[in-house]
């Protein structure tokens, strides 16, 4: 397949061609993948452009339990539909949380026993409804015990982080947002009934489940792509794939079988498809693939990245946000709060079809979001370097 074609599956499949209208959050969590979170407004802006859903829709459905930030592949955490809480979590244990508290026996002194008291304690404690991290732990007293100088070096102030991580990754308990937004980090805690995870999936099937819904997402993709989003060895996410019955459909890009027609009679669409999406938005993410989105002609151009101004084509990740059409990324965005606009390139004179977007976004920023984070810890003093990149685009 040529880099059009292929951006234009990319874009249909991610439901940025407009199919996805009148989609619920959760549907299109289930159909275009989970959206990483990290305290930002990425998740907000993605269902926006998909289906032109509005902060209080997505809020209702978080509100309802039908969608739910959770930990999940690598210990990361992403917005997840209901029907896939338990494969979710089940791909979170034994990474984040599992580490940190391998890493408090190891140094801190923290023994097994002491972790499994913990866990009880707390779910006692949350029987009589929800509370944030202070309370549980006025509750429980001497029962959460301080880690010393040596664990704040570590990042772990007291034992409680652990209990709540383990918790949480297992599906017991889960954090609710005090203000009830994706793109705050304030939390309480309550018990989950039922638990979602009702029979743990053995190692194989759940690979071969994360497996089938990497593809659906985001196929044709390659084996180490899975592997790195998985949190997998390359062997194991070739095996998922064997598993799965994935077919190569282009260079060592694998697909669903159910997708291939589909895939091959893709037709690039005539008229601009534009939207502003986040620097991570599931049609770029889960590969982690930008140059594959980038025209070669722009490959050469400087896009800011962690490290710097770097060129397009050698990138990872975004730093700052992307205008993207029919899969293509055209130029970069960022919101200055100060001004309470847009401040956005594209690397051509813009179109008509970009400004409408630009316009449309900014509306829904300003009035409904009131900023637009990256992560948590995003704010209008970090933003300068992010602006001034955008800024010098010529």
């Amino acid at each position: 397949m040529d880099g059009d074609k292929l951006r234009a599956w990319w874009w249909a499949r991610q439901g940025l061609d407009g199919s996805f209208a009148g989609a619920s959050p959760a549907a299109i969590l289930e159909r275009a993948g989970w959206m990483r979170s990290v305290g930002g407004a990425g998740p907000y802006i993605g269902m926006q452009a998909r289906a032109g859903l509005s902060r209080a829709e997505v809020e209702a459905a978080l509100l309802a339990g039908e969608i739910q930030e959770l930990p999940s592949a690598r210990g990361c955490t992403y917005v997840i539909p209901a029907s896939d809480f338990a494969v979710a979590l089940q791909a979170g244990q034994g990474a984040g949380d599992d580490a940190d508290a391998a890493m408090a026996r190891k140094y801190l002194n923290v023994t097994d026993e002491e972790l499994e008291r913990l866990h009880e304690d707390v779910q006692g404690a949350l029987v009589s409804g929800p509370l944030d991290p202070r309370s549980i732990k006025d509750k429980l007293g001497p029962a959460v015990r301080s880690l010393g100088h040596e664990g704040k070096k570590r990042g772990l102030a007291t034992t409680l982080p652990l209990a709540l991580g383990w918790l949480q990754s297992h599906g017991l308990i889960r954090r609710i947002p005090i203000e009830g937004r994706l793109d705050r980090q304030r939390f309480v805690y309550t018990l989950w009934r039922p638990a979602p995870i009702s029979r743990p999936m053995p190692p194989a099937e759940l690979n071969a489940e994360l497996a089938k819904r990497f593809l659906r997402w985001t196929g044709p993709a390659r084996a180490a792509q899975f592997s790195v989003w998985a949190g997998l060895g390359i062997k194991n996410g070739k095996h998922a794939f064997a598993a799965i019955g994935a077919v190569v459909v282009s260079e060592d890009r694998y697909a669903l079988p159910e997708d291939i027609d589909e895939i091959q009679a893709t037709v690039v669409p005539a008229e601009p498809q534009v939207h502003f999406v986040g620097n991570l938005d599931g049609l770029f993410l889960h590969r982690r693939e930008l140059a594959a989105h980038i025209h070669p002609e722009d490959h050469k151009r400087s896009i800011l990245s962690e490290k710097g101004l770097q060129a397009g084509g050698t990138l990872a990740d975004l730093s700052n946000q992307a205008i993207v059409d029919r899969g293509r990324i055209i130029g970069v965005w960022d919101y200055d709060l100060q001004r309470e606009e847009l401040a956005w390139r594209t690397f051509k004179p813009a179109t008509a079809a970009v400004k409408a977007a630009a316009e449309r976004t900014e509306a829904y920023v300003r009035d409904q979001l009131g900023d637009m984070r990256s992560f948590s810890l995003d704010s209008p003093d970090t933003r300068g370097m992010r602006l001034a990149a955008i800024r010098s685009i010529e």
